[in-house]
């Protein structure tokens, strides 16, 4: 039986074998000899075994990838003109998912989606026949198994984010068994969520994994103890949430057995303690990160001298975009050492600064477009949201000022600028390219003078089709601050792993956990420590002199209103790391947020009153079906007992 199992697979596996490919890491570029089988081979010595185990790998969805990650083009961060493609994700964007042919399959493995349940089931082979191994030592092989179990996990949990409750798939099915038993039921969320928590907790529970990366060189992107902790804290924080604890949006969504599979009817008393599950998981992941002997306990800051003297503002915009631009600082938990972004960092990169160069400028850059929504998000200097801020102008936040001394690390001092960009918080100024905003770096070493001038006639308005910004908005965030553009199409990029977990996200994770698993003043209390890490660096005063002192409402002394403090502080701090995409799901948000129009500013105006006019861009229409991805009617035709997600 065996035997066919592995046969029948043998040609999709050597085709995952050639394909793989990681950039970067020395571990992940391994390219194995052509096999004749995986049973006389793959398992027949180490370095066969060594080959099968990085396969398992090379399966794990590409966070920050151009065009095999859906959170950055996919959502409403980034939007693209209609004259640049932007690959598959733009599609998800404009609300023109299909279930014929689904955008972005990681159930199937098609439109720009990896198959996750080949994943899942080349995960299932290894752990299968990996003591068949000879040359290979006890502590390596329990090594290898522990993490490849973690990978199957994570898998799992990827396609639950997705999907909603999906078949689990812990065992392979042998190829001669009766065909009703590959016509497979969708578990239901409740057993989807135990599977995760149990699988986790088991591995974990053998101290087999890493503690922490041994070899630099070799090992950078391996899943570590630390890893798996920060895993299972993010299971379980999103499965907690509104969109997957006890959803009745989806009650009567039943498979041909009758069992309603989002288990819409749990408890109030149920839910709460699937929250205070991720609130261990946090604390937990917080203590092992937090011990001497690995000593992630203090958020990246900015001290290089390259740049000399530079003042403390400057330093504290390069802090905020260290942290995520920065390969390997000590706040990253895990980065994913196969993509280095150079697409983004072009496309997020405006026509140029320099009149001079800007003729000659033909290169396919500038086509990340920023919608003001996301601008009108990020906090006033005070803190606070710029509607809350009793001290800051709401009204006036279109309207042209002139830049003063005052502003000049941040605005081009002597031009004119919107209201909005003034007194805003630090990680607006470090994030976002705007017209007349200060731009540090990238050839020069001034903190004052670059900046784009975007209206009509100036040297970083929109000319050409494939270097078209539809909001004049840029993901600032996004480039390092030594990529350096030529005036032409010649660029010199510093890259980066994309990061995939930050230590702020388990201090905000920690903070929402606490706030929603116990509604008292101390939980709050605790919560707001943690969320007072992040705004330190973040250069904002903490959320009780915010509150107390800049708006009419302390409502971090609610439960409702620090769930909108925290919330809203997690969309600021992973702006364009691809989490938003995520967490207005999660939150049941989307049709709130997708729903609002994406707007930008009037780039064809010359004069600054006229160009600070919101301009309308795209409306899309998101319903609740949307906020799961469709199974492909193919599998739906194919297997009688998988029903489909509602209102596909």
């Amino acid at each position: 039986m065996k035997n066919k199992i592995l046969n029948s697979i043998r040609k999709s596996i050597l085709a995952g074998f050639i394909a793989m490919s990681f950039n970067g890491c020395d571990y992940l570029d391994i390219v194995p000899d052509m096999i004749a089988t995986i049973e006389d081979n793959a398992f027949s010595m180490r370095s066969q075994a060594e080959k099968f185990f990085f396969m398992c790998y090379s399966y794990l969805p590409s966070i920050g990838g151009y065009d095999a990650d859906p959170t950055l083009l996919g959502g409403d961060e980034i939007w693209l003109s209609t004259q640049y493609s932007g690959g598959v994700a733009k599609n998800l964007a404009m609300g023109m998912q299909r279930s014929n042919d689904p955008y972005m399959d990681y159930w199937r493995g098609a439109q720009s989606g990896r198959n996750l349940y080949r994943g899942i089931r080349d995960c299932n082979i290894f752990l299968e026949n990996i003591d068949r191994v000879p040359d290979i030592t006890a502590l390596e092989k329990s090594r290898w198994v522990a993490e490849v179990k973690v990978l199957k996990t994570w898998y799992h949990f990827f396609l639950v984010r997705m999907y909603g409750p999906v078949p689990i798939k812990d065992v392979n099915i042998a190829i001669n068994d009766e065909t009703e038993k590959t016509l497979v039921y969708r578990n239901t969320m409740d057993e989807c969520i135990e599977y995760l928590i149990t699988s986790f907790d088991a591995v974990l529970a053998t101290n087999n994994l890493m503690v922490m990366v041994e070899d630099q060189a070799n090992q950078l992107g391996r899943i570590t103890k630390g890893v798996t902790l920060m895993m299972k804290a993010k299971m379980l924080v999103t499965l907690a949430s509104p969109l997957y604890n006890g959803n009745t949006d989806y009650k009567g969504l039943t498979d041909n057995r009758g069992i309603e599979i989002f288990n819409p009817d749990r408890s109030e008393a149920d839910k709460l303690a699937l929250w205070k599950k991720a609130e261990q998981a946090c604390k937990d992941a917080i203590d092992f990160f937090h011990s001497p002997d690995i000593g992630k306990d203090k958020l990246y800051k900015y001290t290089g001298t390259q740049f000399g003297n530079i003042s403390d503002r400057t330093r504290l915009k390069l802090s905020i975009r260290g942290s995520f631009v920065e390969r390997w600082n000590d706040e990253i938990l895990w980065a994913d050492s196969r993509n280095w972004p150079s697409t983004y960092q072009d496309q997020a990169h405006p026509r140029d600064f320099d009149a001079s160069k800007a003729s000659g400028q033909t290169s396919g850059r500038n086509n990340y477009a920023v919608p003001l929504k996301i601008v009108t998000g990020f906090f006033t200097k005070n803190g606070v949201p710029c509607i809350e801020d009793k001290t800051w102008n709401y009204n006036a936040r279109f309207t042209p000022r002139t830049i003063g001394i005052d502003q000049q690390y941040y605005l081009q001092v002597g031009e004119e600028t919107a209201g909005m960009f003034f007194d805003r918080e630090p990680r607006l100024y470090a994030s976002i390219g705007f017209d007349r905003g200060v731009w540090f770096g990238h050839g020069t070493t001034t903190e004052t003078g670059q900046a784009p001038h975007a209206r009509a006639g100036e040297y970083s308005q929109n000319t050409i089709e494939h270097s078209w910004n539809m909001t004049s908005l840029w993901p600032k965030k996004q480039i390092h601050w030594l990529t350096a553009f030529s005036s032409t199409s010649t660029v010199t990029r510093t890259l980066y792993p994309f990061p995939i977990f930050r230590l702020p996200d388990l201090y905000l994770m920690y903070a929402e956990a606490l706030n929603e698993a116990t509604n008292s003043q101390a939980a709050r209390d605790e919560a707001i420590n943690y969320i007072n890490i992040v705004r330190e660096r973040a250069g904002i005063p903490d959320v009780k002199t915010a509150w107390d002192n800049f708006t009419d409402d302390p409502k971090y002394q609610r439960q409702a209103g620090l769930r909108d403090i925290i919330r809203q502080e997690t969309l600021n701090e992973f702006v364009f790391e691809g989490h938003r995409f995520w967490d207005i799901r999660r939150w049941k948000l989307a049709m709130q947020e997708y729903n609002k129009p994406i707007t930008g500013w009037n780039a064809t105006a010359s004069s600054a009153l006229e160009y600070y006019q919101e301009k309308w861009v795209y409306t899309r229409k998101f319903t609740p079906k949307d906020y799961l991805w469709p199974i492909h009617d193919g599998e739906i035709l194919r297997n009688k007992n998988t029903v489909q997600n509602y209102g596909w």
